[in-house]
């Protein structure tokens, strides 16, 4: 078996894993955190989202952060923008790079978006024409690909249709997100044959929760199938709005540890990853959710 030489980790923390916390983070503790993160190797860092504060209080401090963190040269930082409102902001505060997101599952946009998976398009062709005036690099994300907790069974048939269209549209990146972590290796090869026929193996990333603890073996066969770049959550953070107790993304340093064991490079330092998660979950008043942090954090300093 041939696995890629080297991974692209896009870590999603900040973003994905800060906003379902309840407890409120002071912006300072988030600009140290992201900024500990730039030290660690990472490449890309999702810093925040330019989303209304009446749906995600959490990120209400979205342009002080993103001009807070100190950015180096050879890192990104792209910001979620969910409509044309959020990419004016986030072009005020400075973001050189935007995600945008929708899902095969009707039911899913509907309560989510408050809108139909085609309206969804709509608005995010217009985010994208708006974004590519202004020269900003755009990747996309594909909500609950392997399951959803209203629907139950998504046909990756209707991935790789919108994967296809979103790529047209001019995303450079299509990141694959199993919401509910439902997924296992079959049904990640399955879902990858399919969308392959539509998006080409080079422009797709996967996203995955660990529900159900399968996130490590589901990337392992991603891994197999030849994807090379992975989105995670130091520490773990992020849980599962759907499934009560459930953990959510994957653990970065999880991620790392398994990848940099199969001999593949990451570019990241993992002692300097482990110290961010100890940090940040500490912030929280909690112990990290990463299996490896939890073993080989006493002895980081």
């Amino acid at each position: 078996m041939t696995f890629p030489h080297h991974i692209k980790i896009v870590e999603v923390g900040p973003r994905d894993g800060l906003q379902n916390e309840k407890q409120s983070i002071p912006t300072a503790v988030k600009i140290d955190f992201i900024n500990q993160l730039s030290e660690t190797g990472l490449s890309v860092i999702e810093t925040t989202s330019f989303v209304s504060p009446k749906w995600i209080p959490q990120l209400a401090d979205a342009a002080e952060v993103f001009q807070g963190i100190q950015k180096k040269a050879n890192v990104n930082y792209p910001v979620l923008v969910p409509n044309l409102k959020g990419l004016e902001a986030a072009l005020e505060a400075g973001v050189k790079e935007i995600a945008v997101f929708t899902t095969p599952s009707e039911e899913f946009s509907q309560r989510n978006m408050n809108c139909s998976v085609t309206e969804s398009l709509h608005q995010i062709a217009e985010v994208v024409e708006a974004a590519k005036k202004k020269r900003l690099k755009i990747r996309a994300y594909l909500s609950c690909v392997l399951g959803c907790p209203y629907e139950g069974k998504i046909l990756p048939e209707k991935v790789g249709e919108l994967g296809e269209i979103l790529l047209r549209m001019g995303c450079y990146e299509i990141s694959l997100g199993d919401t509910i972590g439902v997924g296992t290796p079959p049904k990640i090869k399955r879902l990858l044959e399919v969308v392959c026929r539509h998006v080409p193996l080079k422009y797709i990333a996967v996203h995955f929760h660990d529900t159900y603890g399968q996130a490590l073996v589901n990337i392992y066969s991603a891994l197999e199938f030849g994807v090379n770049v992975i989105d995670s959550s130091v520490s773990g953070l992020g849980g599962c709005p759907y499934a009560k107790g459930a953990s959510g993304n994957v653990a970065t340093e999880d991620v790392v540890h398994l990848l940099h064991g199969m001999g593949i490079d990451t570019g990241v330092d993992l002692k300097k990853l482990i110290a961010a998660g100890k940090f940040i979950s500490k912030q929280l008043g909690r112990l990290p959710q990463s299996k490896v942090n939890l073993a080989l954090g006493e002895m980081v300093t």
